[in-house]
């Protein structure tokens, strides 16, 4: 066989071992064989997922913070209670319709109201005065504060007759006594020292059940008397009720 009719072999294509024509690697093959490849890789599809990430976090933000309140009326009590600014004459009528008329729980002529009860409809001016401060958040006075000049502790009485429901101490509101009546109505007695009585006893209007103390959520005002008036568990206005009792008196 002469040299023409040899079949001629691409000298440009590279060889195997064998002496076969190898195969090219592809670009992506060659790619993925660099060290650099599978680092970057991951490095790329964890700034993916952080973005992701960052984004829905963004959006959660956005659709569940709500603005909120500095004026918020919350009981001072035991209790998470709402204060009732809207008092009617009904209500008072069937809380002086029993057989007694409410007295101040101490002796009004000797003390004076150091912090009065918040009133949402009262000018802006009251309702800072009516505010208590408890570390950086500020509630509504839900009752009235009775103290006297010289600091001194004085006898706290029961305002109506009826059964004390609560009397232990409590860590901010200091010795407490509650005492609940008829038709709904329930006294509050806080800040409170040398508490004459116990759960279950029945009072009389103008027994002594305590003296006036001191509390933690109120100590500016030193030695004192936080009184609530709730009815049907909403707090009143004590002050309404005490200047009823004033005028009869004075009668």
């Amino acid at each position: 066989m002469n040299d023409q009719n040899k079949p001629k072999l691409n000298e440009d294509s590279p060889k195997t071992a064998m002496g076969g024509t190898a195969v090219k690697p592809s670009a992506w093959r060659k790619l993925l064989s660099k060290k650099w490849t599978a680092p970057a890789a991951f490095m790329a599809a964890a700034a993916i997922i952080v973005t992701l990430m960052w984004i829905y976090q963004g959006a959660d933000e956005t659709t569940t913070t709500a603005p909120t309140t500095t004026d918020s009326a919350v009981s001072q009590g035991t209790t998470d209670e709402t204060a009732d600014t809207t008092e009617t004459e009904d209500t008072l009528e069937v809380i002086a319709s029993a057989n007694e008329t409410m007295q101040w729980p101490a002796d009004y002529t000797q003390l004076e109201v150091v912090s009065p009860f918040y009133d949402e409809k009262a000018p802006s001016e009251e309702r800072q005065a009516a505010l208590i401060q408890s570390g950086n958040t500020f509630m509504g006075n839900m009752g009235i504060d009775l103290a006297n000049a010289d600091d001194k502790t004085f006898d706290v009485n029961a305002a109506l007759s009826g059964k004390v429901t609560v009397a232990e101490q409590h860590p901010l509101n200091g010795s407490i006594v509650e005492i609940k009546h008829a038709d709904g109505l329930v006294t509050v007695y806080q800040s409170l020292s040398d508490v004459q009585v116990k759960v279950g006893d029945d009072v009389k209007q103008g027994t002594l059940i305590a003296r006036a103390g001191r509390s933690e959520l109120e100590k500016d005002l030193g030695t004192h008397l936080h009184f609530e008036v709730r009815k049907d568990g909403k707090a009143i206005n004590p002050n309404t009720l005490l200047t009823m009792a004033s005028a009869d008196a004075a009668q």
